[in-house]
């Protein structure tokens, strides 16, 4: 007869520690500055050429079309004017996308920071619902945009 452990309990699952990289600081940060150098080449490429001026970028399909904003609308306006640091200009051609480059950069950071210390970690994992909730802040804000009330969004 086997003997009865039903008394005994088991211990407790440890978290699994999190997987750190190998190799030195500079490898370690070899992704993260290659990101950094490819949007500061992209910003620089924007304030070098200025969007407002006609010829320089494809049109919008969806405005030329139907004469509606698309949710990226102005965003290479928004870009240039980020690039020469006036910030009330870029809100003003689209301000979901100065959100985005604004939660780009504090992404950035913190995968900075995790690839300093070592962290095999990819930063946040969005789930259905985040995905469906910037989905549904894109549709309210492409139709508040078109809107005679939401012209203030429009570019």
């Amino acid at each position: 007869m086997p003997p009865d452990n039903r008394h005994v309990s088991e211990p407790a699952a440890r978290p699994r520690p999190q997987a750190r990289l190998h190799g030195g600081l500079p490898r370690r940060l070899g992704a993260p500055l290659g990101v950094l150098t490819a949007a500061t080449a992209a910003f620089a490429w924007l304030g070098a050429v200025d969007p407002n001026e006609p010829g320089h970028y494809p049109v919008c399909p969806l405005l030329h079309l139907t004469g509606l904003f698309c949710p990226a609308c102005g965003g290479l306006r928004s870009a240039h004017a980020v690039a020469h640091g006036e910030f009330a200009a870029a809100l003003g051609a689209n301000a979901l996308a100065v959100a985005g480059y604004a939660a780009g950069a504090v992404f950035w950071a913190l995968w900075v920071c995790r690839a300093a210390r070592g962290v095999r970690t990819a930063g946040p994992r969005p789930r259905a619902v985040h995905w469906w909730t910037l989905g549904g802040l894109l549709l309210v804000f492409t139709v508040v945009r078109n809107l005679p009330f939401g012209s203030g969004l429009a570019p």
